[in-house]
């Protein structure tokens, strides 16, 4: 083995741990505000609806650097993406420490969508680049693990530390400054780049063998997300509503309650027929959310803290059956476009029926709002496990051998 082979192999693990770490500390700064929304509400006195507005302008931007420069790391690379993506991560978090008024949320969040939408593309295939098989493990557990530290990290700080709105981004702040450093002194982990011409322009396009799959796993799909946008928008302000004076710890809790058994059932499904973690994850997502709902309206804090764990290991579970039912029918050259389409219908699910949620807690009020809200995200994982039980049936209806009576 070459002395440059040896480098090679020895430098592979910290850069892995490296972009890992990236990851994480992306998701746990576009999770961070969840659990301190009410503070903030207290502070400056915005309504429900506003706070809606604030978590979807992060979404939206997010799908825009997604579908716009997705493919930018491809031609430049995945370093100069990455710290382009934690630079601008380092201005969000600036902004959340000057923040004086809803302004300041709005823009922090609108730009943090975009850095993390940058951030993602380029991490997830440096990892790729680095090792194929635990790079895809990482881009599917490591979000979810970060999300929850963030949630959970915030609001203990934020409970039981000085400066609740301050010294998390302080800390997160030293953190991203840290990262940026060793970025600069990591290597390239492309080993070529697309000699094409680059413009930002969305390649949005279904295989015509592929339609029919999308199609099917949509109805979960958009429970998955619409249920996501709920948890990390208006779910710690449900938790204060339903039970009365709740510390702020538990709403990032109960995110990272949601977060991290969804990363379980990934790790531990990995392995399973993507039809059979779609019908299981539905059918465990419909029970979550049914004992979610109890909680709210009974003022069960037992049960609105196991419901996320249930709920969660229904998302994780669904999320990857969904995922691997359709994006293995596209040809390589037609992954990106299939990819594009599917992160639409996800992001689109995240923040508008979040929206539309908002307005609604105007006129109903915020428990008769999640109860309508959850209603139709039962319906719609209903509709799924149904739809993914007749496809088990005729599939393995095809697969039965017809008895010869000769």
């Amino acid at each position: 083995m070459t002395t440059a082979a040896i480098a090679h192999f020895r430098g592979k693990p910290p850069s892995s741990i490296l972009l890992a770490a990236i990851l994480a500390a992306f998701l746990a700064a576009s999770s961070v505000p969840v659990p301190l929304y009410r503070l903030y509400q207290q502070a400056w006195g915005f309504s429900p609806f506003l706070l809606t507005v604030i978590f979807a302008v992060y979404a939206l931007a997010l799908l825009t650097a997604l579908l716009l420069f997705g493919s930018l790391a491809d031609k430049i690379g995945r370093k100069p993406v990455i710290l382009a993506a934690l630079g601008l991560e380092i201005v969000v978090i600036i902004l959340f420490l000057c923040a004086s008024d809803v302004g300041w949320l709005v823009t922090a969040r609108l730009i943090q969508g975009f850095a993390t939408g940058l951030a993602t593309s380029a991490l997830g295939a440096a990892l790729l680049d680095i090792d194929r098989e635990r790079g895809a493990l990482i881009n599917s557990v490591v979000p979810m693990l970060g999300m929850g530290a963030g949630a959970l990290g915030s609001g203990l700080l934020a409970a039981f530390a000085v400066a609740p709105l301050r010294l998390v981004f302080a800390l997160l702040l030293a953190i991203l400054l840290l990262q940026f450093v060793l970025m600069i002194r990591s290597p390239e982990t492309a080993h070529s780049l697309s000699s094409g011409r680059w413009s930002p322009r969305p390649r949005i396009a279904i295989p015509v063998q592929a339609r029919a799959e999308l199609l099917a796993v949509t109805p979960v799909n958009v429970a998955l997300w619409a249920l996501g946008g709920f948890y990390l928008s208006l779910m710690p302000s449900l938790i204060a509503t339903a039970i009365g004076s709740a510390p702020i710890w538990l709403g990032g809790l109960a995110v990272a309650a949601l977060t991290t058994s969804g990363a379980a059932a990934i790790l531990l499904g990995r392995q399973r027929p993507p039809l059979t973690m779609l019908m299981a994850g539905a059918g465990v997502l419909t029970v979550g959310l049914v004992v979610i709902l109890a909680g709210a309206n009974f003022g069960s804090l037992v049960l609105l803290l196991l419901g996320p764990v249930i709920a969660g290991a229904g998302f994780g579970g669904a999320f990857l059956g969904a995922l691997r039912s359709v994006l293995p029918l596209a040809e390589p050259q037609e992954r990106a476009g299939l990819m594009a389409a599917f992160y639409v219908e996800s992001y689109l699910a995240n923040a508008l029926p979040v929206v539309v949620a908002g307005v609604f807690v105007k006129t109903s009020g915020l428990l008769a709002t999640a109860n309508v809200f959850g209603g139709a995200v039962i319906l719609l994982a209903l509709l799924a496990l149904g739809l993914a039980v007749l496809r088990h049936r005729r599939r393995h209806a095809v697969c039965v051998p017809v008895p010869s009576f000769d």
